[in-house]
């Protein structure tokens, strides 16, 4: 959206006021006896006060009238969100999911929070370690609502359709190819201009940081500078109607009135924000010689767990690049894994599996379960001339991989009628190929 404007960095110190109103933030100190403007100084911690310095999350928001003043907080439907991961036996197959469908704005009004439908997770938001995976489909916007996640972290991936989150910290635009996320306790409200549909990654316990670099070295992958906080927005606005905050808490939805908008912060400053990033930016590290690295080369974004070395999840892009390897079936290899690995498709053609992955859908290949090219693609790859040639031009698929053992909710597995039954059949048709008396070639 024109006009809008954004902060550059990751993790940054911010500060940020309304153009409206100069000099709203405090000068020398956080919670001045009287702020300018007469506003309400509250702060929003992001992690535990005692935390390291670098790692120590807060932001401090100048606002209008405090969040506290709301009605209590009452129970509501939670339709297709849920945490119950035992509400269907374990599945251990391979799953692939059709494109999940977007309701018709002509036949019923869905906006963000009533589109949210949980496909998968692991671990409890109460004990603070898990995640959950989810889907979006929504044709309508937020009216006078605004959700607050007290459980975790959003990491949204939009595919269908932009959105326009409003929140406590300003307004994004996010695009399909882009990302933003949410942090725990920040109150949004989601905008849509026509039928949209995307991804959420939610991470209990941690928040999402710029995975090290080691050999690497001090550039590459998703750098710092590309990541954008919005700037300072506010509206001081009555709603005599009611407005309504939903609260996620402990994998329940409950819902409060109160009748003023909650975007009413002049003016904020911290490290604890909202921020987006676009998938285009990224800085591919790829082989130049032989063999096939390990996709972990492609994480934009991980949430550590206590293990070092180990993510509770990592969003990982497989973005268009160069693929010059020598001696080498150069599309993703055969594989089991410790991890969960669970594929979108935001555009275009995932090039392990061309026919059947489709924009919009999804796949999921749990703990140790095998998977890996179709028949088709290792046929061709195994014949194929090698030279240097683009992979994934027009295509971006993602990858959300998580050391828990997911489980797949009832909705996943039935009521949202998108699994691929046959998906198993893709690898049917792969055949021996071992000869007994094979010899290597004269040199």
């Amino acid at each position: 959206m024109a006009g809008l404007k954004y902060m550059s960095g990751f993790g940054n110190e911010f500060a940020s006021e309304d153009s409206r109103c100069p000099g709203s933030l405090p000068e020398g100190q956080n919670n001045p006896q009287v702020c300018p403007y007469g506003l309400y100084a509250e702060q929003l911690s992001g992690s535990a006060f005692t935390c390291p310095r670098s790692t120590n999350k807060r932001s401090w928001l100048y606002r209008i009238l405090p969040s506290v003043r709301h009605k209590p907080f009452t129970p509501m439907s939670c339709g297709d969100l849920t945490e119950n991961w035992n509400e269907a036996e374990p599945d251990p197959n391979q799953l692939r999911w059709k494109p999940f469908i977007i309701p018709k704005s002509s036949e019923t009004k869905v906006d963000f929070i009533s589109g949210l439908h949980t496909v998968c997770g692991a671990g409890d938001s109460k004990s603070r370690n898990g995640i959950a995976i989810h889907m979006y489909t929504c044709n309508s916007s937020m009216i006078d609502k605004c959700f607050q996640n007290a459980d975790g972290d959003f990491l949204i991936v939009p595919q269908q359709g932009e959105i326009l989150i409003t929140t406590e910290f300003g307004k994004m635009m996010v695009e399909p190819n882009e990302i933003c996320v949410i942090q725990q306790g920040m109150r949004f409200s989601v905008d849509v201009f026509r039928e949209t549909r995307g991804y959420i990654l939610e991470v209990f316990g941690a928040h999402f940081e710029l995975p090290d670099l080691g050999p690497i070295g001090a550039n590459g992958l998703a750098n710092p500078r590309d990541f954008q906080t919005p700037v300072a927005w506010y509206e001081d606005r009555t709603v005599t109607t009611g407005y309504t905050v939903v609260n996620k808490y402990q994998g329940k939805l409950f819902s409060c009135q109160q009748d003023f908008s909650p975007f009413n912060v002049v003016a904020w400053h911290g490290n604890y924000t909202p921020y987006k990033y676009n998938l285009e930016n990224f800085m591919v590290i790829n082989c130049v010689a032989f063999d096939h690295a390990d996709p972990s080369i492609f994480t934009v974004l991980t949430a550590k767990s206590t293990r070092p070395g180990v993510a509770i999840a990592d969003f990982v892009i497989f973005p268009p690049r160069w693929g010059v390897a020598d001696h080498t079936f150069r599309p993703p290899y055969y594989h089991r894994n410790c991890m969960s690995e669970f594929m979108g498709l935001i555009k275009g053609h995932y090039e392990a599996k061309e026919e059947g992955f489709q924009p919009g859908g999804a796949s999921l290949h749990s703990i140790m379960t095998p998977h890996g090219p179709d028949f088709d693609c290792f046929e061709k790859n195994s014949t194929a001339v090698l030279k240097p040639e683009r992979v994934a031009q027009g295509t971006m698929a993602f990858m959300f991989e998580s050391s828990l053992s997911i489980a797949v909710t009832k909705w996943g597995l039935d009521t949202c009628h998108r699994l691929d039954k046959s998906y198993y059949k893709c690898w049917e048709a792969l055949k021996s190929h071992f000869n007994p008396n094979w010899k290597p070639s004269s040199k």
